[in-house]
């Protein structure tokens, strides 16, 4: 009942490409896919934790009287 149909789906492909023209089109949807498919696969992906011992430098700034 409140979905798009296919008139309104022209009136904005027609405002697209009269705002990017019709040359960028294929490189503003790349652009989207790519980064779709990266945000799929970075949810898909395990979350990674960072065990790495970090290096602790003896810093002797401080001056004992």
């Amino acid at each position: 009942m409140y979905g798009i149909g296919m008139q309104e789906l022209l009136l904005i492909l027609l405002i697209v490409v009269v705002i990017f023209g019709a040359k960028k089109l294929p490189e503003i949807g790349g652009g989207l896919g790519r980064a779709i498919r990266n945000f799929k696969r970075a949810s898909s992906e395990p979350d990674e934790i960072d065990i790495t011992p970090k290096d602790k430098k003896n810093d002797d700034t401080s001056h004992s009287a």
